[in-house]
């Protein structure tokens, strides 16, 4: 029997969502105004095809605020965003260019700024019971890694 459109489709509709636990998705966004809007969208498909769709709000939220202030601080053209879903919590990774400060005036200058940029998402994460950070990335090529971890039963309260 040939593939068709119609026969994908079909099994497709039928196939049972993908298991919550299967979520483990990166993706590298551009650096520029377009790079929020894409991660939010990218964050709402996501959750939706894994039955996720009580995290939206929050994950939303938080992946917008990350990843807008990944791209202001970006040195480099691309960010880098991750979303796992483990232990009944929705965690996400954005990494920037941004090499951290060696001297400790400028380090902490660059700390309070980041901080300040990530007011809005630290009463989110605050609401849902999670947490959040940022600090040097572990990565090959350094920069500055920033993280939120939104607790699904604290989400739902969102």
């Amino acid at each position: 029997m040939p593939l068709t459109l119609s026969s994908c489709r079909d099994a497709v509709e039928d196939a049972a969502p993908p298991d919550p636990e299967s979520v483990a998705y990166s993706l590298t966004l551009p650096a520029a105004l377009s790079g929020p809007a894409i991660a939010r969208s990218t964050v709402r498909a996501v959750l939706r095809a894994h039955g996720l769709d009580g995290l939206t709000d929050p994950a939303v939220q938080v992946v917008g605020e990350l990843t807008a202030c990944a791209c202001r601080f970006a040195s480099t053209a691309e960010v880098y965003v991750s979303l796992r879903y483990r232990d009944d919590a929705l965690r996400v990774i954005v990494h920037d260019a941004h090499p951290r400060h060696t001297h400790p005036r400028l380090a902490a200058a660059c700390d309070a700024r980041r901080r300040s940029a990530l007011r809005l998402l630290a009463r989110v994460v605050r609401t849902c019971g999670g947490e959040w950070g940022f600090g040097k990335a572990r990565e090959p090529g350094g920069g500055t890694r920033m993280w939120a971890v939104l607790p699904r039963q604290g989400a739902r309260g969102y």
